[in-house]
């Protein structure tokens, strides 16, 4: 059995997979055209971003059996029911949970207390402390759109600042702890003081979180996005923080990304964003630490492992 990783990724993962008997192709610098080029050769691709793999690259893909990859959401595949039937597909949510969760808390405490804004004024020779007076979030209801591995994650350090957690999750069947109570999408958007979007990117979340969506809410809550920046309406929301529909806006993520390329003009919506002081934002970091980093080859290596390991007998050499 062999495996392609066009991305880079912690030795963990190649480590393993060879202990089992996998040849591993490691090449992280391979275009899309130069991997569908040589995806007939492997039964495993393992991905993080790099590019969309789609029906055309499905096409070269003869023998693949399996897509991991490197990160949280499945987004970057974009696969027809024909392709979807015979390729079990994978990802390592449960690897930068905890990472993107830390992340989630900074942006909240950040726009709360007024962190960067404080800091530039102080680094301009200015002391105005009370400007920049701040709110605390012990006490405060906090929203957490979507419930699955980063959800809960935030809900767990939430409840440590002794905030009142609840969320909309409409996949979820079964509720899975108490760190947040489960309550309708119309509840969440009118109790929430702050609302934190933990989601995938799909079909139906695409551009969800807009005007129509803001109106829901009653307190003037900060909006928090650590997933996906297509969720997010960036005009239509900046337009809400602009006429005092909420009262913060905390980026990881953008609809483009980068939101900046080199000699193009500024859209506008990004020179209003960046000019306001109740905006903080970060470059899709949430999920990028360090130990992060580790965590997900350790959560691919398992998942891989035991999905061929149930399929023993069928894969020649393959000895896990």
């Amino acid at each position: 059995m062999k495996c392609l990783i066009v991305d880079d990724i912690h030795p963990f993962l190649i480590e393993q997979l060879e202990r089992a008997g996998i040849f591993v192709e490691y090449n992280p610098e391979i275009d899309k055209k130069s991997a569908a080029a040589v995806i007939n050769n492997f039964e495993i691709l393992v991905i993080r971003s790099k590019f969309k793999v789609d029906d055309l690259f499905m096409e070269k893909a003869t023998n693949l059996l399996m897509i991991a990859r490197a990160g949280a959401g499945l987004d970057n595949i974009e696969l027809s029911e024909e392709f979807l039937s015979r390729i079990q597909l994978i990802h390592a949510a449960e690897g930068n949970a905890d990472a993107v969760a830390e992340h989630t808390l900074g942006l909240i405490l950040g726009l709360l207390s007024k962190i960067a804004a404080a800091d530039r004024s102080v680094r301009s020779g200015n002391w105005d402390r009370e400007k920049f007076r701040g709110l605390e979030l012990k006490d405060k209801t906090v929203g957490l759109l979507g419930y699955g591995n980063m959800g809960r994650a935030v809900a767990i350090r939430l409840k440590g600042f002794g905030c009142n957690v609840i969320s909309f999750d409409k996949y979820i069947t079964e509720w899975p702890d108490e760190n947040a109570n489960r309550v309708s999408l119309e509840t969440m958007c009118a109790e929430s003081d702050i609302i934190s979007i933990h989601i995938p990117l799909t079909h139906e979340t695409k551009a969800w979180i807009g005007k129509d969506f803001l109106k829901m809410t009653k307190k003037c809550p900060l909006l928090i996005n650590t997933s996906r920046g297509k969720i997010v309406k960036l005009e239509e929301v900046l337009g809400e923080l602009e006429n005092g529909s909420i009262s913060g806006l905390g980026l990881d993520v953008f609809e483009d990304e980068p939101p900046l390329k080199k000699n193009e003009n500024i859209p506008s919506k990004y020179e209003r964003l960046f000019s306001r002081a109740d905006v903080l934002l970060s470059p899709h970091i949430a999920g990028w630490s360090l130990e992060s980093y580790e965590k997900i080859s350790i959560v691919l290596a398992d998942k891989i492992l035991l999905h061929f390991s149930q399929q023993k007998g069928k894969f020649g050499s393959f000895q896990c």
